[in-house]
This record gives C-alpha cells, sequence and structure tokens, in this order.
C-alpha cells in the first residue's frame, strides 16, 4: 500500500469535497481517499499494482482541479 498526499487546486466547498473523494474512491486499489480542504490536500492510499498515480491524478484532473 502506497500513501501519497497531492496539492490539489481549485477545491473551494463541500461538493468539491465530495466529488474528489467518490470519484477517486471508486477506482480499483484506492482504500483511502481523505480532502483536506483548507490545506488544499488530498491524501490517497492505494495499490499501486492496481491503480496508478497517473490514474489517480487524471480522476482529480477529470472532476475540474488542478493536480501538482
Amino acid at each position: 500500500m502506497e500513501n501519497i498526499t497531492l496539492n490539489v487546486q481549485g477545491m473551494s466547498c463541500g461538493h468539491c469535497v465530495n466529488a474528489v473523494e467518490s470519484n477517486v474512491g471508486k477506482l480499483e486499489g484506492v482504500e483511502l481517499v481523505k480532502v483536506h480542504l483548507d490545506a488544499g490536500k488530498v491524501d490517497v492510499s492505494f495499490d499501486n499494482e492496481k491503480v496508478t498515480l497517473a490514474k489517480i491524478k487524471e480522476t482529480i484532473d477529470d472532476q475540474g482541479y488542478d493536480v501538482d
């Protein structure tokens, strides 16, 4: 299991939190997703044999947020 914290820009409300947590959480291999709205960060725990970091970033980007 790999743990990573991503910097995500553009999240500003509860809808943003739900969009990121629910869509990333649906990916196979993602164990935990936690958005820290005030800090603009997203913690993700995932199995890198089932899902790639690139796929996680792409999923966040698809929701309309910028990921570093």
